[in-house]
């Protein structure tokens, strides 16, 4: 999948440990009977970092969630690590917050920091009682063997029913100053988020005041993850964390300005790719969808109608078998949670094969399904939406709704 990049943004490799002083690990500790894949993650910045968060708003929530919530709490916005595994959500357990603490103790007495400066999660089957014994019995191994080269051993601590890694980072510039901002992210399903969704870590090396980097993520997250739906579900352990160290040696970004807006901008590439990547590899999906909601009269409105659609599960099954039915699109447009004239909308489904319009006015209109079918063949397809009642617009994103779907789910535990 093609990266989107804007001028004066660079791609550049590396994922969370591309900027400056921040280094990786990942291993096998256990909790995955298959040891050929890693369970067990770690982050860690040579330098106090500015951090801020935003979590799953499902009532449900993972214990590591409400212990990173106490701890940046605790520090008024500050960490130096993470530490995270898969496999087990460590969600509804009687003894998860105590376990989620240890591992913060952990990580602590290994990197030689406070426990409240460890930012935590978990990833996996909910309702399973977390083994502390196996995370005990590699942390240390898993701290010595910290390396800014190991950013893609940490990514693939976080997997599930992941197929690839996700990691993308960038480079710009802050006040004259060469920053880099990169991430890694993990999700397949039980992906539809409400202010985050499954695992992202995000750090960069530039100097960022804590209120401003969470008024940059909060804001950044509500057209890219906040706009991805793979399933419907909301998980219970959906966390988005960015952590800056201030290593590149700009100014602080304290303050609205050029420099926020150029951060914020580098913070959106970003979010925006690990959002395209979730999508494209949602469980059994076989095509990445883009629903875009144009000449909307509100930016709620657009929002709202994209969401709706890429929701769709008739949508997503139509996508599947390349069936250009332009009725299961009008119909999740009508349900989403907006105002508009129906009568107005037009419809066109494009790919690298070309585009094709389906829908007119609000009415289904002649078209090729030869060249409807070959359009949908294609693995990234765009559907466009133009309500033609206002000048704003809004994304989201999704994926095919396949065979191994269910497949998958019917069989997660075991």
């Amino acid at each position: 999948m093609k990266l989107k990049m804007e001028t004066g943004y660079k791609n550049v490799e590396g994922g969370v440990c591309a900027a400056a002083g921040f280094s990786a690990n990942g291993c096998n500790c256990g909790l995955n009977p298959d040891k050929e894949k890693n369970d067990l993650g770690m982050v860690y910045s040579e330098k106090t970092c500015s951090t801020a968060a935003v979590y799953t708003t499902n009532k449900v929530k993972g214990a590591p969630i409400l212990v990173t919530q106490k701890n940046l709490e605790a520090t008024g916005g500050q960490s130096r690590a993470i530490i995270v595994n898969s496999k087990n959500a460590n969600t509804c357990n009687a003894d998860g917050e105590q376990k989620a603490w240890r591992m913060c103790e952990l990580a602590a007495q290994q990197l030689h920091i406070a426990p409240e400066e460890v930012v935590v999660a978990s990833t996996g089957v909910i309702g399973q009682v977390l083994p502390i014994e196996p995370i005990a019995n590699h942390i240390k191994t898993l701290a010595a063997g910290l390396s800014p080269d190991k950013h893609g051993e940490a990514a693939s601590a976080i997997m599930t029913t992941d197929t690839v890694k996700k990691e993308v980072a960038v480079e710009f510039l802050l006040d004259g100053k060469v920053c880099r901002l990169g991430g890694m992210a993990k999700g397949s399903g039980m992906i539809h988020p409400n202010m985050a969704t499954t695992l992202n870590f995000i750090t960069t090396d530039a100097a960022v005041s804590a209120p401003m980097l969470h008024k940059a993520l909060q804001e950044t997250v509500k057209g890219t993850y906040n706009c991805l739906c793979v399933d419907g579900d909301m998980s219970t352990n959906d966390m988005v964390c960015i952590m800056a160290n201030g290593c590149a040696g700009n100014q602080e970004v304290a303050a609205d300005g050029e420099a926020f807006q150029a951060f914020q901008k580098a913070l959106y590439l970003v979010l925006l790719n690990l959002t395209r990547m979730l999508a494209a590899d949602g469980e059994g999906a076989s095509k990445l969808l883009e629903c875009t909601c144009a000449g909307a009269p509100d930016l709620d409105t657009a929002t709202a109608v994209a969401k709706s659609v890429i929701r769709s599960p008739l949508v997503k099954a139509a996508m599947f078998g390349c069936d250009a039915n332009c009725g299961r699109i009008l119909c999740a447009a009508g349900y989403a949670d907006a105002e508009f004239d129906v009568h107005k909308i037009d419809v066109a489904l494009a790919s690298a094969a070309g585009s094709i319009l389906v829908c007119r006015d609000g009415n289904g209109i002649a078209f090729s399904e030869e060249k409807a079918a070959a359009v949908l063949a294609e693995d990234e397809i765009s559907i466009r939406i133009d309500l033609n009642q206002g000048e704003a617009s809004a994304k989201a994103w999704g994926c095919d709704l396949t065979y191994d779907y269910v497949k998958i789910n019917a069989d997660y535990r075991s």
